[in-house]
Parts: structure tokens; sequence; C-alpha cells
């Protein structure tokens, strides 16, 4: 056990740490035996988790006259938790400087040993202990001397003993939010991770159809992560704001928001489309506008020169490399910019601001229809059925045949879809409400303006490498809606490439910031949900170590699909991302870090883990799932480049232990079959359960709850056995009572308490 608090006399006994550095005899042999095993006998390491002088090779240097013998790397400690290494810990004499470069980078290469890969390392000459995280060795994350032990071991605790440390996320059985409630609390710290959530996004007018974005969340997927994260009234922060689906749908279910973006098209979208206006003043001001323009439009060459000399075209914009022009004023024809100059100087002419706001944004998603950008798909069947290649193609191409769309009908139709979102939204955003509403031109890196643990609930969509560099391809609508980007927000843009071409290095260390200032300004047992949608596992391990170096907890990731499985990602199940994961995060008194595996251990007990759990948990799972689940556990446990060198095809394995049925394309467990691995014995009675009485109710028999004991138990014997009371409980929730002592399967509709 663990040992809460200690004092110095109790581990030390009576030791003169003053005589340590001067006694000749205390040497580096002594600082093993009086001062480190105390220290780990105390944290709760005996036995086997305490590990002696082990040899590693230096997966590099090799020495001799051949350079064939291999390099000897032998830490003093290697700490175990389970069959993982948790930390290493190296033992100097009191003379030597534990603080010196070369001394940590000895200590640094034991840690990183891919035998070892443990999550902190740490250098001990009895005076003093520094403790540093694998990943960031600049700095130690714990100093301190020996002889103030105490004041420190509250710390030392939290990071090293063994139950601070998870193996990933294991597949449990949970109650959801509807069973919470029914129990009459929403406690922040016991909350359910969701499961994939079926997308809607055509289901509300507030998002589709407004104005197009280079990338969008699922309002639906959102609005059911800010519900059972946060409750109403709550502050919901997105420092990655971008179109505003979390700050919109934030407010939509009664809640304050922070919408945060560098980019001012960004900000412009959120800010004019929750613009508080009265409908049928808006719908005034469109006539107006519409009766005047069609008075003026310039079609005929003579009209259109004349026009362009009185009405302000685009501002002239340095566009992107690879760009098929070279500024913004080439992405429109003559005729373009004298009919948008004119509709865009009546608009000005308006006097309510948010009227004239919610013009310009009618205005803006015009721009991506009417340029010499604008692409029509091959099925289209009408001329509005395109999209502006910044969006399509993330760069500025010129389509082969531009079109020419007639203006006005489809400012009409930009009116119709706006006013249809307005009158959506205006029963939560409105006059009154709109000051729960804070939309901010700024930078993630920096969110000074709000206070240490204010925020309640964080829901963010980063941006991701080198894929979308969104203030070069913004230039377009900032053009004509007089919207500035300064060479600060370039600095700070979390890109890489770029026309600062930006490094993986600056971007890394952009979004470990907005990380760490994230972790700042929210509320303790609060979560954060952080979408990933990389294609490089290395980013992953970013998030993940910059969260946990912080003080975040990782909670466990969860797939969501956006859409059909693609081709690559049926060929490279382990390699291409389908959809995204989204990974949440808690911020918490005490975290615990991740455990990696070691790559000496045996990968393929932890795939027949991971499917035996994933098929429990959704009663049969098909090979899609399985990858999901696999990846989601490659990453956390950092094993996702040994699992698709040595898994490229599952099937043989699944076929080998699994039964797969043709007709649902899901694998099960054998027939009258033990789970081979522990998984959550909740899960397992639960599955035997559900198999048995599917069973019985084909045959449309009804089962004694001796039976179902008789039946159970022995599936049940492989780790701990449950008692009576424990299939009872899973059989009320998913059963229902017939006379006296008899059950049967609930149908499908009745069983609304567990995922």
């Amino acid at each position: 056990m663990t040992k809460e608090t200690i004092s110095k006399n109790e581990l030390f006994g009576k030791l003169d740490f003053k005589s340590i550095l001067s006694n000749p005899d205390f040497k580096e042999d002594s600082v093993r035996e009086v001062i480190i095993l105390p220290i780990l006998d105390a944290l709760g390491y005996r036995g086997q988790s305490v590990v002696r002088s082990k040899t590693l090779e230096h997966p590099y240097l090799r020495v001799g006259s051949n350079k064939k013998l291999p390099i000897k790397l032998i830490p003093d400690y290697s700490l175990k938790v389970g069959e993982n290494y948790a930390w290493i810990l190296d033992a100097k004499s009191p003379d030597k400087k534990i603080n010196d470069r070369d001394n940590v980078e000895q200590v640094y290469s034991y840690a990183s040993h891919h035998e070892v890969r443990s999550t902190y390392f740490a250098l001990c000459n009895g005076n003093e202990f520094t403790l540093y995280r694998r990943e960031a060795t600049n700095q130690p994350i714990l100093y301190f001397s020996v002889d103030e032990i105490e004041y420190y071991w509250e710390k030392l605790r939290m990071y090293l003993a063994p139950d601070s440390f998870q193996f990933g996320k294991n597949i449990v059985y949970e109650r959801t939010e509807a069973y919470a409630k029914a129990k009459g609390g929403f406690d922040y710290h016991t909350r359910p991770l969701l499961e994939e959530i079926k997308v809607r996004k055509r289901a509300k007018r507030r998002h589709f159809g407004v104005h197009g974005y280079f990338t969008k969340q699922a309002w639906n997927v959102v609005a059911e992560y800010i519900k059972n994260f946060s409750q109403p009234g709550d502050l919901v922060l997105d420092p990655f704001g971008g179109s505003g689906v979390t700050a919109i749908e934030a407010m939509m279910n009664n809640r304050r928001a922070i919408n945060i973006d560098l980019n001012p098209m960004a900000v412009f979208l959120v800010q004019s489309l929750v613009a508080p206006v009265n409908i049928d003043a808006l719908a005034k001001a469109f006539g107006r506008v519409k009766t005047a323009y069609l008075k003026k439009e310039p079609n005929s060459d003579e009209d259109i020169q004349k026009a362009l000399k009185k009405y302000p075209g685009p501002k002239v914009i340095p566009l992107p490399k690879g760009s098929d022009v070279d500024t913004t004023d080439q992405l429109f024809s003559d005729k373009q910019k004298a009919q948008l100059g004119l509709l865009k100087s009546l608009i000005l002419k308006e006097k309510d601001d948010n009227i004239k706001q919610s013009l310009l944004l009618m205005l803006s998603g015009l721009v991506t229809k009417v340029n010499l950008t604008y692409h029509t798909s091959k099925v289209a069947t009408r001329d509005g059925q395109g999209d502006a290649s910044a969006f399509r193609y993330y760069r500025y191409r010129i389509a082969p045949n531009p079109r020419d769309i007639d203006l006005m009908k489809y400012y009409e139709l930009r009116y119709k879809k706006i006013k249809l979102a307005k009158e959506e939204m205006q029963y939560h955003i409105n006059e009154k409400t709109i000051s729960n509403l804070n939309i901010v031109k700024g930078s993630a890196t920096d969110l000074s303006f709000i206070a240490n643990e204010s925020v309640d609930y964080i829901y963010t969509d980063p941006p991701y490498g080198k894929k979308i560099p969104y203030l070069d391809l913004s230039a377009m609508w900032n053009a004509w809606l007089d919207l500035e980007v300064t060479e600060e927000d370039y600095k700070q843009e979390a890109i890489e490439g770029g026309e600062y071409n930006k490094s993986k290095t600056d971007y890394n260390e952009l979004i470990a910031k907005s990380i760490q200032e994230m972790y700042r300004v929210l509320k303790y047992d609060r979560w954060m949900s952080f979408v990933f949608a990389h294609k490089d596992p290395e980013f992953w391990h970013l998030i993940i170590e910059t969260a946990e170096a912080c003080g975040f907890e990782y909670a466990g990731a969860v797939a969501q699909k956006n859409g059909q499985t693609s081709f690559k990602k049926r060929q490279n199940p382990f390699t291409v991302l389908s959809g995204q994961l989204i990974i949440n995060f808690q911020k918490v008194k005490n975290p615990k870090a991740i455990l990696k595996a070691n790559l000496g251990m045996d990968i393929a007990e932890i795939v027949l883990q991971t499917v035996e759990g994933i098929i429990a948990k959704n009663d049969g799972a098909s090979l899609e799932q399985i990858n999901d689940e696999l990846i989601i556990k490659g990453l956390e446990l950092g094993f996702l480049d040994l699992l698709k060198k040595e898994y490229t095809d599952l099937t043989p394995l699944l076929l080998e232990y699994f039964d797969y049925s043709e007709s649902t394309e899901l694998y099960t467990i054998r027939k009258n079959t033990k789970f081979r691995t522990h998984v959550d014995i909740n899960l397992r009675i639960r599955y035997y359960l559900l198999s048995y009485l599917r069973r019985m109710k084909r045959e449309r028999k009804t089962l004694r709850f001796d039976e179902i004991i008789l039946y159970i138990m022995p599936l049940l014997k492989n780790g701990i056995t449950p008692e009576n009371q424990n299939i009872l409980d899973v059989l009320e929730d998913i059963g229902e009572r017939i006379g006296e002592d008899s059950w049967r399967l609930k149908t499908e509709g009745q069983q609304t308490l567990f995922d």
C-alpha cells in the first residue's frame, strides 16, 4: 500500500543528511540502500515490481573493431506496474550533480528504450531527487531536497505510486445519462463517455445552408457532448471556434458560451449569424436592397464599366502559393465585381447594425458562388449545386467553365436560408440572451481574458497540420468583407506550411500552448473533448502527453464517423482514420498517466482482450468496430506501428477465436465458450444473458431465475465469479419479470438505460 503522508524519520530514521556529502563511505550503493529503497517501499513498489539493473542493448550504437558488440544500458531501478514499466530511477553518488545534462540524457536513454518506454524517469544522489516526464527533458516536473521529502510526498505519490497509472481505458459496463438522471443527480466527476452518434447534418437550418466553411462539426454530435458533460447555465468554451457550432449549440441548450477564432472570417460568420434581428424588419430591409439593386443591375458592357468606377470592388490581397492567379481581384470577372460592388454598397446604407451584418452574411455566402473558382458538380442538375475551390480543393483554382449565375436569384435564396436560421434560433438567442455569448477574435494560445478555473466544459476541433491554411484560404471573402489578417495572426496560426512556411515544431508548440491555456481556465472535475482527425499518430501522442503534463487525465477516445467507410480505410485498417476520434480528458486533482505497453510484451493478448471487450459491449461487433477499437488501443498504448505490421489482416485471427455471421456481418463469442481474457464482469454477464434470453425468446420460452443461474454461472468462472445479485441487477435492466419468478427479454424500446 502507498503511504498517503509520511515523515522523514519514518523513511530514513535519524539519518544526518548534512553529513552525507562529507562522509567518504556514503557512496552510490549507500544511496540505493539507505535512501532509494525506503522511498520505493513507501510508494508501494516491492518484489517483482522493482527490477534491479535490467540490461538493455543500445538500439543503434556498437563497439569493437567490427562494431558488432552492442553497448549495454543498465538502469539501477526499473519500476513496473503490471507487466509494463512505469518509471526509471537511477542512483548517483552524493558528489554527482543530478541536473547535469549528461546524467539526465543517460537516464532518458533508459526510459526511451523500446523494451521500457516508461512515462517518467528520475535521478537521486541522496541529497536531491529530480523527476522528469520522458517527453519533456528540458525541465524537471519535480525537484527537491531529500531531507524535505515530506513536503513533496503528496506530489511524488501523485506522479509515481502504482495506482497513479492507467492502461489506457478498458471497456466498462456503464449506466447512461438517462439512468443517472433517473437516479437523481448530475455528477461531473463520473460522466460516462458517449458512444458513436449518428450524424444529422441537414436537420437544422442554423448550420446547414447558411454559409460554407472549411470544416464543420456535426451539430447534433456537439449538442450531445455539451448535454452530457455540462448542465444548463454552465460556461462552454471552444478556443478553435470556426463556424461556431459549439457556441451556438451551447446557447441552444441553455448554456453560456465563449467562441474564439483567429480567423476574422470565422468571427464574422458567427457574429452575423447570431445577431438578433426583428424578422419583419429584416424582410423589409432585404426588399429595399433587392428593389434598388434590380433598378441598377449592371449587365451591359457599358453599365459594367461604369459600375466598376463607381462601386468599390474587393480589396487586392495576395493569394497563397499554388493559386491559379496572384491576387483576390483576379478571382472575379468584371461583371461579377460590378454586381457584387453594387449590392454591397446598397447593404451598407442600412442603419441597423444587426440587419446590416445579416445582409452582409448573405453577401458573403453569395461570394462563394459568384466567382471564377466556382466549380459545379458533374452530377449537378442546376447552377447552385457546386462549391468554391477553396472549400472543395483547399486552393484557389479557376474553374474550367466558370458559370454566369443570376446574382439576385441566389441572393434571395441566401436571404431565405438565413431568415429560417434566425427564426430557428430566436427563442434561445435573442436580445435578452445574447450577452451569454462572447465571440472573440483571438488565439487559443492566449486566453488571458478568461479567469482561472471559470469554464465548465470545452469542446474543440483544432486545425490539423498541413491540411487547411485557414487564413490564406479566407482571402476571397475577407476581400469583400474588409476583414484584415495581421502579421501577428499569421504567427499565431496553428498550421504547418502556409505562407509563413511553418514547421511541424512550430505547429506542435502552438497546439501544446493552447492545451495549457485550456487546462488553466477549466474548473476541476470538468471535461475537455478534443477532436482528433490527424493521420499522424505522432500528433496523438503530442495531445495526450501535453494534456497529461498539464494535469489532465485521459478518460478515453470515441470513434465518431462522418459518413461511409472509404475504400482506403478498408484496405489499410490501421493506417487510415475514417471519420474522427473524440478524445476526452478530465481535470482532476490527482490525474493518472497512461502506462504505455513495452514492445516486448505479447500484443496478441491485448488484441484478443480488445476484441472480446467490444464484442461484449455491443453484443457482437463488425470488423470496422473492431478496427476502430484497436486503433484507439494502439494509439493509447503506443503500439499502433506494431499492430499494423503484425495484423494487416485480422480476419484469420478473428475466425480462429470467434464465430462470424454472414447475415449480420458480426463477430461473436462462440456458443457455450468462455471469454479468454478478463473482460469486465458486468459486461460478460450482460453478453451471456442477452444471448441466452434471445434464444429462449425465439423458442417462446420463459425462464426461472434458478435456470438462468445454472446456465450462466459456468460461463463466468474466468476471472471474478459474480454473486447471484450481480446477475439479478443486470437481468432487471435487460429482462422483464413474468409472474412470480419467470423472466423474458425486454423489447428493444424498453432497454433504455444501457448503451
